[in-house]
């Protein structure tokens, strides 16, 4: 049985204090009985001298309650007064412990995808769950690794990353996709999820759903994870188990725009992912490396075939006509219209095409 820690540990010479005083006797008497000085009787009451074996006896002669009681109190006392000093110096550790977490976690957002609560014993037992780490040195050693992976990243000088938010939504996202209990992948059947894919983008009918049905049932693990403040990542690629896994943010909820997240980060799984790197997609890079090229080619050619473009392109003239070819070539008309506007580099053609996600 689990021993429990109480809030303040009782000294015996309080129950001598009680017995003396329910039985109408003073201390001095009661001193005087024992055959000790009443200052050292007084001190025993208040709980600054221990109960010996000698004056457990005493006590057994003069109350008529056993030496092997009065004994066993004392030693319960100790057991007590050592769990309390246990317990609040793990108490402060943790408190220190979650103090350096803070520095380099964004707790708050734990906390909102309810991961994490006031205790923080628990918390800190999650943190390491979720960061795979066995101490608070392995998380700033962890985040010394992220931080020389993120500065890889050639990032417009313009553009807020809070690199506490980036690393926290990483890891949560890995931690998410390692809960996640797939099929085994498969490569040779790509071309077969592609088809599928696209025309479940073409339905959009639940389409969260089915994207994440359809990349499960090859063997890729999907999530939709909230992003945070101060970090615009649409997406990232890492290999989880025995499974390539995407998570994505929904930063913008247009289907063209999550279509081609989905498209990009599915390039990276097929042409760039090993099972030890990490691919992260963060928004308004001063300059794309080549393997995001690639992948911006690919989501490109996969969701509008180029040669089905090079006819088309030209003819959305309007809502109607994009519409039109939309439903003959089974391409969504947001996706037309996304991809009229980014050759045009004019983000802000009017139409009334809906771009939702359903």
């Amino acid at each position: 049985m689990e021993n429990i820690t109480p809030f303040e540990a009782t000294h015996p010479g309080s129950l001598i204090k009680d017995e003396i005083a329910y039985r109408g006797i003073s201390q001095k008497e009661f001193a005087h009985s024992i055959a000790m000085q009443p200052t050292m009787l007084n001190e025993l009451i208040k709980g600054k001298r221990t109960v010996t074996a000698e004056i457990a006896l005493a006590l057994e002669k003069a109350l008529q309650i056993s030496a092997e009681y009065w004994m066993r109190f004392q030693a319960g006392y100790d057991l007590d007064c050592a769990r309390i000093n246990k317990k609040n110096i793990t108490k402060i550790e943790h408190i220190e412990q979650w103090k350096v977490i803070s520095e380099y976690i964004n707790v708050a957002y734990l906390k909102k995808n309810n991961l994490i609560n006031n205790t923080l014993s628990k918390s800190i037992l999650t943190i390491k769950s979720i960061f795979k780490i066995s101490n608070i040195d392995d998380l700033i050693t962890q985040y010394a690794g992220f931080k020389q992976q993120f500065a890889l990243y050639r990032k417009s000088e313009k553009l807020q990353i809070e690199e506490k938010n980036l690393f926290t939504w990483q890891m949560l996202a890995k931690y998410k996709a390692s809960h996640k209990n797939i099929n085994k992948y498969d490569a040779t059947k790509i071309n077969e999820l592609l088809k599928k894919l696209n025309e479940i983008i073409f339905e959009n009918n639940q389409l969260l759903n089915k994207v994440e049905n359809n990349l499960n049932q090859y063997g890729i693990k999907f999530l939709v994870l909230e992003k945070l403040d101060k970090t615009p990542v649409d997406g990232v690629a890492f290999w989880s188990g025995d499974n390539p896994a995407i998570v994505v943010t929904l930063r913008k909820k247009n289907i063209d725009y999550f279509a081609f997240t989905i498209l990009h980060e599915l390039a990276h799984v097929i042409l760039h992912l090993s099972t030890q790197n990490t691919i992260l997609d963060i928004d308004k890079m001063d300059e794309k490396s080549i393997i995001e090229q690639e992948a911006d080619v690919f989501a490109q050619k996969t969701l509008i075939n180029p040669e089905i473009w090079d006819r088309i392109k030209h003819n959305l003239t309007s809502d109607t006509e994009i519409q039109n070819l939309a439903n003959l070539h089974k391409i969504h008309p947001a996706i037309l219209l996304g991809r009229k506007c980014w050759e045009s580099q004019n983000y802000k053609i009017f139409t009334q095409i809906d771009k939702s996600i359903n």
